[in-house]
């Protein structure tokens, strides 16, 4: 496995501080600067990586170290956070990893992750018998022509970034990103939405089948240079008993909302608007904070994240972010954004965690009317789910998402027609904001019954049929 260690501690690590830590291995290593100066490296004489340091991270939003690191971990916000990450080709590289991070700590005080990883010790690193020195990626354990395969030991994968520089390094590279884990780990919503669209898998360690798909089941096992799906006698795959297993869950739901907004580009646009309105309707307050990887470390400010976008935009990039809620009332979303021909997009996926069945589904007309008459909503569709209110996507079969309504905004019905837009089979629509320039609605379900996907596939094949 990978050795991880984070370093949190109250004070800021500065320079001497780094350098302090980067002694641990010795006076033999070399310290080289990547990644445009974020990380430092220590590397042998003859190359080989041993450990990378990132640039440290003010995290000022309460509830993200236990969050992404478990509610063992007791630390005051706010803190810095510095990783430390080991290459596992080197046998002593996760000594050396926690005689870094034990240093940090010791000198500025706080604490390390895991706790029994840190030391103080000098890790001397014997030579390497004529071993090539490691060429691959940061941060990639096995890279062959097909795959680049990262080992994580934590119990939260998060959307770091680290993870999301690997995605877009790895992925113009035809190769798949593979994240291998223990069987107790589970994926954070940013880390389980990046790996959507893209070739990513996440491979499970099982102590009856070997590894198995963390998001299918499908058991897997090493051909060709990656991991890719066990085939039986019959020829299909298989999927592991483990994956198969039922949940000890009871009780909990999500809710998740996929918004699509469309603004005018111009100097005055104030992004976010959408985003914080949901949330207010669904959970009383605003964000607590954003950034563009986890852990999320800014308070919330759509002034900041619109000036980010811009200057974007400015270089023909979209902009992709994350934003949290406060600890006791579990939301998380991504928003990528986007200029297109009919001005700035945003899209948005959301989920807020309940338990005990408290989803408040009778404000989703509510809050689609404010989207509509207020932030220029394209598009609205929400769904219910049974499944861990914490948010995070475990290794084993869940229930699946069921949709509960769909909005079109007042734009897309002008544009699509009213007469159409409100001529929908087995879908009557509430009209809402002006009559004369409406949005509709279009309630499918209560989250219960799985028909209701029919009939958002007649809804789609209706107000998609050509003209």
């Amino acid at each position: 496995m990978t050795h991880d260690v984070i370093a949190l501690t109250p004070n800021m690590p500065d320079a001497r501080t780094v350098l302090a830590g980067l002694y641990a291995g010795g006076p033999e290593l070399r310290v080289n600067s990547v990644s445009e100066g974020a990380v430092a490296q220590l590397c042998t004489a003859d190359g080989r990586h041993l450990v990378s340091v990132e640039v440290p991270l003010f995290v000022q939003v309460p509830g993200e170290v236990g969050r992404l690191l478990g509610p063992d971990v007791r630390t005051q916000t706010p803190v810095w956070w510095t990783e430390v990450r080991a290459t596992t080709a080197v046998a002593e590289a996760g000594r050396l990893a926690g005689s870094v991070g034990g240093r940090l700590a010791s000198v500025l005080g706080g604490a390390t992750w895991p706790a029994d990883a840190a030391h103080t010790d000098v890790v001397p690193i014997p030579s390497a018998d004529g071993d090539h020195p490691d060429n691959n990626p940061l941060g990639v354990d096995v890279l062959t022509d097909q795959a680049a395969l990262v080992i994580q030991d934590r119990p939260v994968v998060s959307a770091t970034t680290w993870l999301t520089d690997l995605l877009q390094t790895t992925i113009p590279s035809g190769r798949e990103l593979q994240i291998v884990t223990p069987p107790e780990a589970r994926l954070t919503l940013p880390t389980r939405t990046l790996m959507t669209n893209v070739p990513a898998r996440w491979v499970v360690r099982d102590a009856t089948c070997g590894y198995y798909d963390g998001l299918t089941g499908a058991v897997l096992h090493w051909h060709e240079g990656r991991f890719t799906p066990a085939p039986t006698a019959d020829g299909r795959a298989s999927v592991a008993d483990a994956f198969e297993a039922r949940s000890a869950i009871q009780g909990e739901q999500q809710l998740h909302l996929s918004i699509r907004t469309t603004h005018p580009a111009d100097e005055n646009l104030l992004l976010g608007g959408a985003l914080e309105a949901a949330w207010q309707a669904l959970t009383g307050g605003a964000p607590a904070g954003w950034s563009t990887a986890e852990p999320v470390n800014l308070p919330w400010s759509p002034r900041q994240l619109t000036e980010l976008a811009r200057a974007r935009a400015e270089k023909s990039a979209p902009t992709w972010l994350i934003a949290v809620g406060a600890p006791d009332r579990p939301a998380i979303a991504t928003c990528r954004v986007v200029r297109t021909p009919a001005g700035v997009e945003e899209q948005i996926t959301l989920a807020f965690g309940y338990t005990a069945g408290r989803a408040p589904l009778h404000s989703l007309a509510e809050l689609a009317e404010t989207l509509a008459t207020r932030h220029r909503l394209t598009s609205m569709l929400t769904y219910l789910r049974t499944a861990r209110a914490d948010l995070t996507t475990p290794p084993h079969h869940e229930p699946p998402l069921v949709p509960l309504s769909f909005t079109l905004g007042c734009d897309a019905v002008r544009t699509m027609g009213p007469t159409v837009a409100d001529s929908a089979p087995d879908a009557r629509p509430i009209r809402l904001g002006p009559a004369t320039r409406p949005a509709l609605h279009y309630p499918l379900g209560d989250g219960t019954d799985l028909t209701s996907w029919q009939r958002l596939k007649q809804l789609n094949d209706h107000l998609r049929a050509p003209r």
